[in-house]
């Protein structure tokens, strides 16, 4: 084997435990939910922190309001519009920030969630999200999910107008 190759093996091989802990309160009644945090978001600790990832934006023009800068800010804003984030991986053996490499899946446990907030409709932020939700979690909640389309960079098919045409459906 080559070390190019040994390197990339022990990269897949590293579980990663999720770092965040989830965004909601008892007045949550939307829950949108991603599939495991970015390399920028495991390194600065939130959801949504790559600075290309179009979350906040998306958001924001969703709500008519100004995109939150600070993760204080954007904690206020989820909470003050009753919108509860999390992820549906709780770890997994992932490389970098690849969706497509995750392997192993061990789901967050949603129902905590569920109990605890008036959640009246679940959202998958992404097709990995959606899928994961529906493999691991819809057996254990019975409640649907509604697939959005991923505000990740990569998804590049998808320009900010599309994305908040289609997120507006999560305004309560």
């Amino acid at each position: 084997m080559e070390q190019n190759e040994i390197k990339e093996e022990k990269k897949i091989s590293n579980r990663i435990i999720h770092p965040i802990a989830p965004i909601f309160n008892e007045y949550s009644k939307v829950l949108v939910l991603g599939s495991f945090p970015s390399v920028k978001s495991r390194e600065g600790q939130f959801f949504y922190h790559h600075p290309q990832n179009r979350f906040w934006k998306v958001i924001a023009a969703v709500m008519k309001e100004e995109v939150p800068v600070s993760i204080e800010q954007k904690k206020a804003f989820l909470l003050k519009h009753g919108i509860a984030v999390w992820d549906v991986i709780q770890s997994c053996e992932i490389v970098g920030s690849s969706d497509s490499s995750i392997r192993n899946v061990i789901p967050n446990d949603i129902t905590r969630i569920l109990e605890a907030a008036p959640i009246q409709q679940i959202y998958a932020n992404g097709n990995k999200s959606y899928e994961l939700y529906k493999k691991y979690c819809y057996p254990i909640t019975n409640h649907d999910i509604i697939k959005l389309p991923s505000t990740s960079p990569a998804n590049a098919a998808f320009s900010l107008e599309k994305l908040v045409l289609c997120w507006e459906q999560i305004h309560i």
